[in-house]
């Protein structure tokens, strides 16, 4: 068992992965605050703001949503091993390069499935995608024209539509004190 001295100096990722508007960002985001409190240096790579900067020129194909997360587990990688806290809300649409992710990470990967259904995600549509789908501006929209692969063995399900973002957040919490 690790003593709270070694939990707040040692480096994990947390892979928050789920629908667009299923509620990633906002645990994420819950989470930093009490783990700051508790004296870890966190960071949040949040998709959208990563996808700005990081992984800007990237589009929306299978190749590209792939490479946006291999680059998005790298940093989180290089990070996670320098003692940090790294919170990734990304969608991560695709099983296999989580995978890759995972692997890169080895034992320092927590994997969180954020399993929200598409009908709820379509009503808090947070970034007005899904209404930007239903009126044909875009195509591709995860989980509704293009797919989503869910996790298959996560460390840690949240169901954001039948519980309270601090339920949520407490399970992830849980999840890392048990490591």
């Amino acid at each position: 068992m690790m003593t709270q001295h070694d939990q707040a100096s040692s480096g994990v990722t947390v892979l928050f992965t789920g629908l667009p508007s299923a509620g990633k960002t906002t645990i994420a985001h819950a989470l930093e605050k009490r783990l700051i409190d508790e004296g870890r240096k966190v960071e949040v790579l949040d998709g959208d703001v990563v996808r700005t900067h990081l992984c800007k020129g990237l589009g929306f194909s299978r190749e590209d949503r792939d490479e946006n997360i291999r680059r998005v587990g790298f940093v989180a990688d290089l990070l996670s091993r320098n003692g940090v806290t790294v919170l990734c809300s990304v969608i991560a649409p695709y099983r296999s390069v989580r995978e890759e992710v995972r692997a890169l990470h080895g034992d320092r990967l927590l994997e969180v499935y954020v399993s929200t259904p598409v009908e709820v995600c379509a009503e808090r549509d947070v970034k007005g995608l899904y209404a930007r789908q239903r009126a044909g501006e875009i195509s591709g929209l995860t989980g509704v024209d293009d797919p989503y692969e869910p996790p298959t063995n996560p460390e840690v399900t949240v169901a954001t539509q039948g519980e309270s973002v601090e339920e949520s957040t407490e399970a992830v919490w849980q999840a890392l004190h048990a490591r």
